[in-house]
């Protein structure tokens, strides 16, 4: 069962980083802010979910654990709304969502 938790956790952590590395890649390569954004705020909810879930089971059943799930509930509800208050304030100072190309 140990080898098994270890495992999983392992997976958890190897995902989560490389979801926060598909998300700086994506911050880098997109063509404007609103997308840039989206990329961000999702990859950086759901890398840190994972990396979090992966710690919480090498810590087991303790009072780390309970702590982690504390940072990991703190991050579920502020990393989106930081995300809507950034392209809510760029829609307010004028900043437009590039419109796709609608001919092709």
């Amino acid at each position: 069962m140990t080898l098994l938790i270890e495992s999983l956790s392992w997976v958890l952590l190897v995902a989560g980083s490389l979801m926060l590395v598909v998300g700086a890649v994506g911050l880098h390569r997109l063509p404007e802010f609103f997308t840039r954004t989206h990329a961000g705020s999702l990859t950086d909810t759901g890398g840190a979910g994972l990396i979090l879930t992966g710690l919480m089971l090498q810590a087991g059943p303790n009072l780390i654990a309970v702590k982690l799930a504390l940072i990991l509930l703190f991050l579920w509800f502020t990393s989106p709304t930081a995300s809507h208050v950034l392209a809510q304030s760029a829609l307010r100072d004028g900043i437009k969502p590039e419109a796709e190309d609608e001919t092709s």
